[in-house]
C-alpha cells in the first residue's frame, strides 16, 4: 500500500483524499499520513517574519527522501520552483479555477476604508491599485479560520484562491471572482502538484493522473517565476491559457504598495512552456522588474 503525505488542514486533506480516490479508481491502494510542517506550527505569524519559501513543504519532502511516504500532494503554488535533489513533480492533475476570489462583498461595493484581509504581497499590491482607500490587514490561518474572521466582523472582506473555496464546498460565499486582467493570480494557482522520488512505485502510480494541458500552463508560469527569482510570497502574478496548440502567458510584477505595475503577455508553442516562461521573464526584466523585486537579471541567468 502506498503512503500519501499531507498537511492536516481541511484543504490539504481534501487534496490528499482526491488523489487517494483517483488512485483507487485505478486499483491502487493508498493511505494518508499527516505530516506537520513548520508553516503549520507558525500559522498565525506573518510569512514575512519567518521566511515563506518551503515552510509548508520541507518536512513532507524530507519524508519522501527518507522513504516514509511514497507521494506528497501540494497546492502547486506553494511548492518552491527548485525542488530537493531526487524529487520531481510526477503529476499535475486537471487544474481547477486559477483565479482569486473575494468573500464579504464585491470589491466595488465595499465601503470607503473597508478592512480587507490577505497575507499575499501580490494581492495587496493589486488591491491597492484597484482601491487605494482600502485598509489591508495581514490575515493568517487556514481557509475556515479566515472565513470566520469575516463572519465575526474582524474584517469586512478577505481575498482567497477561488479553487480552495470551491474544493471545500464554499463556492456560495464567493462574492466575486476577479478576472485575470483585474487581479493576476499566483503562478500555478488552482493546480495540484503530486511530488515523488524521481523513480519508484509512487512515481509509477501517479504519472497517469497527469493532465498535459494543465502541466503546460503551470510549467510556463513556474518557469517565469523561477527566472524572476520569486516564490509564493513576492508580488509576482502569472496566468496562462491554451488556445488550440498555442500557449498564452501573462506575467506581472508589482511594487509592494501598488504604485507601479509591469505586465507583459506573449504566446508560444504549448510544447515549449519553459521557453515561453523564460521569454516573458526576460521582457519583464527589460521593463524594470528587477528594480521592483530588488534583484538583477544576471543573478538568475
Amino acid at each position: 500500500m502506498l503512503v500519501i503525505g499531507s498537511r492536516g488542514s481541511q484543504l490539504a486533506l481534501w487534496q490528499a483524499n482526491y488523489t487517494q480516490e483517483k488512485l483507487a479508481a485505478r486499483g491502487i491502494e493508498a493511505r494518508i499520513e499527516i505530516i506537520h510542517t513548520k508553516g503549520d506550527r507558525i500559522l498565525d505569524s506573518p510569512l514575512s517574519k519567518v521566511g515563506g519559501k518551503g515552510i509548508f513543504t520541507r518536512e513532507i519532502e524530507d519524508a519522501l527522501l527518507d522513504g516514509r511516504i511514497d507521494l506528497a500532494v501540494h497546492s502547486l503554488k506553494d511548492l518552491p520552483t527548485e525542488l530537493p535533489k531526487g524529487l520531481t513533480v510526477s503529476a499535475v492533475p486537471q487544474r481547477a479555477d486559477p483565479l482569486d476570489a473575494i468573500v464579504g462583498g464585491k470589491l466595488r461595493d465595499l465601503k470607503f476604508g473597508a478592512t480587507v484581509g490577505t497575507s499575499s504581497l501580490r494581492r495587496i499590491a493589486q488591491l491597492q491599485r484597484l482601491r487605494p482607500d482600502l485598509v489591508i490587514k495581514d490575515i493568517r490561518g487556514n481557509v475556515d479560520t479566515r472565513i470566520k474572521k469575516v463572519e465575526s466582523g474582524d474584517y469586512d472582506a478577505i481575498v482567497l484562491a477561488a479553487a480552495g473555496l470551491r474544493r471545500l464546498g464554499w463556492q456560495d460565499i464567493i462574492s466575486e471572482t476577479f478576472r485575470a486582467d483585474k487581479m493576476l493570480p499566483a503562478a500555478a494557482q488552482g493546480a495540484l502538484g503530486i511530488e515523488t522520488l524521481e523513480s519508484g512505485a509512487g512515481r509509477e502510480a501517479v504519472m497517469p493522473l497527469d493532465d498535459p494541458w494543465s502541466r503546460f500552463c503551470v510549467t510556463a508560469e513556474r518557469t517565469m517565476l523561477e527566472e524572476l527569482g520569486g516564490g509564493c510570497q513576492v508580488p509576482i502574478g502569472a496566468y496562462s491559457t491554451m488556445e488550440g496548440t498555442d500557449l498564452f502567458l501573462t506575467g506581472g510584477v508589482f511594487a509592494p504598495d501598488g504604485s507601479e505595475m509591469i505586465r507583459f503577455t506573449a504566446a508560444g508553442d504549448c510544447t515549449k512552456p519553459q521557453e515561453l516562461g523564460r521569454s516573458v521573464a526576460k521582457v519583464l526584466f527589460q521593463r524594470g522588474a528587477g528594480r521592483l523585486l530588488g534583484v538583477s537579471q544576471t543573478s538568475h541567468e
